[in-house]
């Protein structure tokens, strides 16, 4: 008998466990964003991506017509150098190799500029969003949000209420 109530409450202790875990687990909310859609779709990635537009757009069409003078002008010597003295088709060949050595640095520090304002632009457009993930996380009680996952049921998927927070303005 005393043998029949232990495995009695062992097995309503196990079944009572078995439920706690059940209803445990239907509690737990999780969702996901995707950062590349965010700066994608979002209006201010948008509006970063115009501003880096204006802040290097001269600068971008000065390095391309410097390429195409430093072209036209390496066409040219091709050109003339049967017509050219030794000296002076090395003195053309020498300003050309120097022309395409400081448009070469050019559009490196060109790149380089370019690549660190980006980032400086969409790190801002990441703390904003997640800020905003936050708000939502915390407004609609989900335990857990991932940004980076191998593969994620849509239902799951928050990143279009994330993105209509942050296109409203109503970001905190």
């Amino acid at each position: 008998m005393k043998f029949l109530r232990s495995t009695y409450w062992l097995t309503l202790a196990l079944v009572g466990l078995a439920f706690g875990t059940a209803v445990q687990a239907q509690e737990f909310k999780a969702g996901f964003v995707n950062t590349d859609r965010i700066f994608r779709e979002a209006s201010s990635a948008k509006a970063a991506q115009s501003k880096l537009e204006q802040e290097f757009s001269r600068r971008e069409k000065e390095i391309s017509e410097l390429g195409n003078a430093i072209k036209a002008a390496s066409e040219k010597f091709e050109r003339d150098a049967l017509t050219l003295s030794e000296s002076q088709r090395l003195t053309r060949q020498k300003q050309l190799v120097e022309q395409d050595r400081d448009l070469q640095r050019k559009r490196r520090e060109f790149q380089e500029d370019l690549n660190a304002r980006k980032n400086e632009e969409l790190q801002q457009v990441l703390e904003r969003a997640n800020r905003v993930v936050k708000q939502v996380a915390e407004a609609e009680k989900y335990d857990a949000i991932f940004q980076e996952a191998v593969y994620i049921n849509p239902k799951h998927d928050i990143t279009d209420k994330v993105l209509k927070v942050l296109n409203s303005g109503n970001a905190k």
